[in-house]
């Protein structure tokens, strides 16, 4: 930008375009282990994120640039996994490697206050998940249950049900979006789906079977009609769910190289995130969930990836990773959603209104280019910009000018 600004020749505008093809991360430090879990709540304003240093750490991300640290929830005596929130936004849920489920009440993210704790599992609770109304919380746990909680008064939780006949570990839970039907990932290699409309008495739906490995990550895409799953196999898959007694397979994803940890859907079902132990995280475009094609790679983290979650807006996901950070990845728009690797040239048109670009992934795309609205972005994201004493490393003699002021 301050290249730019000083002298606007093709070569300086095409590297400060550049620049917007591909996302940025914010990171978030503090927890001094393995970030496990992470959650937006439902207004987006703030981020969970879990560890297996034994808390929990609330964020302000009203501002994903410059996210502030709320506060951390002690409690759990051992790691912790998973994290959710209620869907007003005023509880949170977190899963533990000491066999608990807790509740907090969030509503004041600056003094966040314990409210209950689920003590019926045996072992691990790997995953936890509200349905839509926040009446009921469901715990899938190392003891080879997945159990179902009344929380509508979260200062009295009680068990409702559990569901019977599983035979593993069960690592993720989740609702779809009409509270109906439960899914459940195993190590057993399997999803099940279960109907949870009387809580009560919980009964099993079907099972999907055709991933070779653990399943590590359910996730029901906003409309309710295509499930998402993540394996050990190093593969995601999409599955019609829109019968739940009779679903059947739609897609398989590959280009991870190691474990799927973690699937999410934007709330507009249009994209898929996944998470993996090969170190990123990967982008899909599921609009048509018969069809799916990579977006981009997400390359930032030193070590495996175990979560992923959108924002409500789709603009920001978060993600946590065994390299003791999560990170905040701002999403910018067409260029970065269409290339699937690296871009690694650009040129302009004489007019200078369109700019072509060229990525690692053999294609070609052509953009509209409005220099104004990237450099906003820019300055948003790393104000300040440029301090004196590097102005003065790289632009030696000439005045201090920063570009964002």
């Amino acid at each position: 930008m301050a290249a730019y600004r000083l002298v606007p020749t093709t070569e300086a505008r095409g590297s400060l375009l550049s620049t917007a093809a591909n996302p940025y991360a914010t990171r978030l430090t503090g927890h001094t282990r393995s970030v496990k879990g992470v959650a937006f709540s439902p207004d987006g304003h703030t981020l969970a994120t879990t560890s297996n240093d034994t808390t929990v750490r609330l964020w302000d991300v009203s501002d994903p640039h410059h996210p502030r640290s709320l506060g951390t929830l002690t409690g759990h005596t051992n790691w912790v996994s998973s994290v959710a929130f209620s869907a007003d936004g005023h509880t949170l849920a977190t899963g533990s490697d000491d066999s608990n489920a807790r509740l907090w009440d969030v509503s004041d993210p600056h003094h966040p206050r314990s409210l209950g704790t689920l003590t019926d599992h045996t072992n691990t609770v790997y995953s936890v998940a509200f349905s839509a109304d926040g009446h009921t919380l469901a715990t899938g746990s190392a003891d080879d249950t997945a159990r179902l909680w009344d929380v509508s008064d979260p200062r009295q939780p009680h068990p409702l049900g559990t569901l019977t006949g599983l035979t593993t570990d069960v690592n993720s839970v989740v609702f779809s979006a009409d509270g109906h039907t439960l899914a459940t990932g195993s190590d057993d290699k399997t999803t099940r789906l279960w109907d949870v409309s009387d809580p009560h008495q919980p009964s099993l739906l079907a099972a999907l079977t055709g991933h070779t490995g653990i399943v590590h990550s359910v996730a029901f895409r906003p409309d309710g009609h295509t499930l998402a799953t993540g394996s050990a196999d190093t593969t995601t898959r999409l599955w019609d769910v829109s019968d739940p007694h009779h679903p059947s397979p739609l897609a398989t994803l590959t280009g991870h190289t190691n474990a799927v940890s973690s699937v999410a859907f934007s709330a507009d079902g249009h994209t898929l995130a996944t998470a993996s132990s090969d170190t990123t995280a990967r982008l899909w475009d599921v609009s048509d969930p018969r069809h799916p094609s990579p977006l981009g790679t997400l390359t930032g983290h030193t070590h495996t990836v175990y979560s992923v979650a959108f924002s409500a807006d789709g603009h920001t996901l978060a993600t946590g990773s065994y390299d003791s950070t999560a990170r905040l990845w701002n999403l910018p728009g067409p260029i970065m959603a269409s290339h699937t690797s690296i871009v690694s040239s650009v040129a302009f048109s004489a007019d200078g209104h369109t700019l072509a670009t060229g990525s690692a992934d053999n294609t070609t795309r052509l953009w509209g280019t409005n220099v104004d609205s990237v450099t906003a972005r820019i300055c948003s994201i790393t104000w300040p910009a440029i301090a004196k004493s590097e102005w003065d490393q790289y632009l030696p003699g000439l005045a201090y000018r920063p570009p964002c002021t």
